[in-house]
């Protein structure tokens, strides 16, 4: 089944797989750290990296007053592998590095498959919508779990369709591994996704069902042996707290029994947020399907029953093409079941989606190659006109009225400042990229490029604007929203908070499974933030959300503790920014 390759042939492959690399690292590994947390997910997986390195627990760290962690410990373990590599710092850098390095494996996998099983263009052009996908960008360049769960239950699916295309012999290890290191990242989903994927298309094939079930349920058992392992040395760690949250998290979360509301959102929500996440190239796939006109079937007189239909179309279609769209529609309904639903989970659908994104940009390049031409083109402009943007922004010409005269526009206003204040050539540099590769676009690449390069032409101008995006743009506005300057701001004007800040968050507290915390203070901080209602201190500093201070120092006031405020959240300030006081009684 896996055709052969000449020495040429595999030049071509070689040559691709570097001109994807080079592509795929330049947006990513240069820009890790130039942007600060700013979100509580982040600081929330990288503080648990720097609880196992500051406590030397590998099993089960505690971190913001005494929490276990919510995940399995894979990704913070391979985080504070990065961070020990570097330095033995937990950094925005070391954080992130994990989810890169898997985006950048995943990309080079996809490619390897397809170049050895379709043909070279096919899969260069699929592996650059893949990772330019703005969904998957986003993922790759975040200190979230998710990335890294979707890398490994994708290479684990190449892996069981190479283990059947050469016969189903033994059992797939290298897929056993890989299902192994998703079910320590996210739990037993990184081997139900793989299986049930690769069983469903290798009955699709024609293969003995109960052969199929025996292979894979033998490799999905063989797959939790390392997890159990973990899971059996936490329990004893942990005990009922950690069982109850390995239960709410992986069985609670399917059946919507959890004790509090996570993600809830309709069976559509899949829909929208697959096709929001596939930008850019959405809008290539929908002018595609205006494109396309059906023809009617010639030469075949003899009709034949819908059975018949389906099952030459399962037993003789392209293999890769039908594993793709196996893979692909049962990953999107699996994650329609459950009531929590976010745009992350359907990520191990977009390789196989790509496919035929690429596909259809094949299409059109051959067919249609003015479509494709103009999308580069929209590229080119964009690129243009944000710089022109920035420029502006450099010189302090932007009208005030564009930021808004509601409660926002103190925080718009110091987005904008703090873009503005971006200071070094490496800004402008990376600013200018997209410039620069419009003009290369337009003066040598746009008339002469081959009609099967196009597509790679105009997502490599992507590319440029990513860099753009990571190098100036994004750092530049999201930074204003960060609370790394307030816990510099606390830690020199109050030392002695390092030994005795605490935080109360009145959600947190209603809603026990729902693990709130102030996580960016907390992990710029060196986690000593601990729970105020859970330790009842005598003395200290106190984390509260304005919100809250109404009705609860008073109720605080009445066990004895008496408040100085020290610090309010200003107008321009994100809207997660907490009052500080001091306490005692």
């Amino acid at each position: 089944m896996i055709e052969r390759i000449s020495r040429n042939d595999l030049f071509n492959v070689r040559t691709g797989w570097w001109y994807v690399a080079i592509c795929v690292c330049l947006i990513t590994l240069p820009f890790l750290g130039l942007t600060d947390f700013n979100t509580k997910g982040e600081p929330r997986e990288a503080v648990v990296a720097y609880s196992i390195l500051s406590q030397g627990d590998w099993i089960l760290p505690s971190n913001n007053g005494g929490e276990i962690p919510y995940k399995p410990p894979f990704f913070h373990w391979v985080i504070a592998l990065c961070s020990l590599l570097t330095g033995g710092e937990v950094t925005e850098y070391t954080s992130r590095l994990p989810s890169a390095l898997a985006l950048i494996g995943m990309t080079l996998g996809v490619y390897a498959f397809l170049a050895r099983r379709v043909c070279l263009g096919r899969a260069m052009v699929t592996a650059m919508t893949l990772f330019t996908a703005f969904e998957i960008y986003r993922a790759g360049m975040n200190c979230r779990v998710d990335m890294m769960l979707t890398a490994l239950s994708v290479g684990a699916m190449l892996l069981l369709y190479r283990w059947w295309e050469r016969g189903m012999r033994g059992l797939p290890w290298w897929a056993i591994l890989l299902m192994s290191c998703a079910t320590l990242t996210k739990g037993p989903v990184g081997i139900i996704i793989p299986c049930l994927t690769s069983g469903c298309f290798m009955l699709f094939r024609g293969m003995p069902f109960l052969r199929v079930f025996l292979k894979l349920a033998a490799s999905g058992l063989l797959a939790l042996v390392l997890p159990l392992c973990w899971y059996a040395a936490a329990y004893g760690r942990g005990g009922e707290e950690f069982l109850n949250l390995v239960m709410e998290e992986n069985f609670g979360r399917m059946t919507g029994t959890m004790t509090y509301e996570s993600h809830v959102n309709p069976w559509w929500y899949n829909i929208v947020t697959l096709l929001a996440g596939f930008l850019p190239w959405t809008i290539a796939a929908l002018v595609a399907l205006f494109l396309i006109r059906r023809r009617k079937d010639e030469g075949d007189a003899t009709p034949r029953s819908w059975r018949d239909n389906v099952s030459a179309f399962f037993r003789t279609k392209n293999p890769v093409m039908l594993f793709s769209a196996t893979c692909a529609v049962i990953v999107f309904f699996f994650y329609c079941i459950p009531a929590s639903k976010r745009s992350v989970y359907l990520m191990p659908m977009y390789p196989f989606t790509a496919y035929f994104v690429a596909e259809l940009l094949i299409w059109m390049s051959r067919r249609k190659r003015g479509s494709v031409l103009g999308l580069g083109d929209a590229f080119g402009v964009l690129g243009i006109l944000l710089f022109g943007v920035f420029c502006l922004v450099k010189c302090g010409a932007m009208p005030e009225g564009l930021f808004g005269h509601g409660r926002h526009a103190a925080a718009n206003a110091a987005m904008v400042e703090s873009l503005a204040s971006q200071s070094g050539a490496a800004a402008w540099i990376c600013a200018l990229v997209p410039v620069c590769a419009a003009a290369v676009w337009w003066g040598a690449v746009r008339r002469r490029v081959q009609r099967s390069q196009t597509a790679v032409a105009a997502a490599t101008l992507l590319c440029a604007l990513y860099i753009a995006f990571s190098g100036t743009y994004q750092p530049g506005l999201l930074n204003a929203k960060s609370q790394h300057p307030l816990a510099r701001e606390i830690m020199s004007r109050y030392p002695d908070a390092g030994t005795g800040i605490y935080e109360f968050i009145a959600m947190a507290e209603e809603a026990k499974g729902n693990p709130v915390h102030f996580f960016e203070l907390d992990f710029y901080m060196g986690d000593p933030v601990r729970n105020f209602l859970r330790e009842q201190p005598e003395a200290g500093y106190l984390l509260i959300e304005p919100t809250d201070t109404a009705e609860w120092l008073p109720q605080f006031g009445k066990r004895g503790y008496r408040f100085q405020l020290l610090r309010e959240p200003g107008a321009a300030e994100a809207k997660h920014t907490p009052s500080l006081y001091r306490f005692s009684r």
